[in-house]
């Protein structure tokens, strides 16, 4: 085992993906594929921190994560086409924002499809047991 392997150079500082999210959006008959990419902890974190707010509950302050928020941010992050943000893509359907844009241009199932993709593509796809029994192995 050599430390170099863990070195920045030697791992891929992004992974990029294409993924079928609908089959609606066709291109000479074909499903166009959207790409998505993979992020930092970094940006994950600062994701995370942008969709928290602080409760107040019996005089004890906490701070709880809109859950459907963060995943509607995280999914507008690793989307690199189509280009959320586009002013006339927005302007088409009718909305502001990318993360507007994402749930009225997407079908309920193809939004899970894309959330569940974003997921995988920024390693959430695998519980703790199976990180366990990788571990051992």
């Amino acid at each position: 085992m050599s430390l170099s392997a863990f070195f920045a150079q030697n791992a891929p500082a992004e992974i990029v993906e294409e993924v079928v999210v609908s089959e609606r959006f066709k291109e000479k008959g074909k499903p166009i594929p959207w790409k998505l990419r993979s992020m930092t902890e970094g940006e994950n974190e600062a994701i995370r921190k942008s969709a928290q707010r602080k409760v107040k509950d019996k005089g004890v302050v906490t701070t709880e994560t809109n859950t459907d928020e963060y995943l509607a941010k995280l999914a507008v992050a690793s989307v690199v086409y189509p280009d959320l943000k586009d002013a006339e893509l927005q302007k088409s359907y009718g909305v502001v924002g990318a993360d507007q844009l994402i749930k009225r241009m997407l079908l309920p199932g193809e939004y899970a499809t894309l959330i569940q993709k974003v997921q995988e593509i920024n390693g959430f796809d695998k519980d703790i047991n199976e990180l366990s029994e990788e571990a051992k192995n």
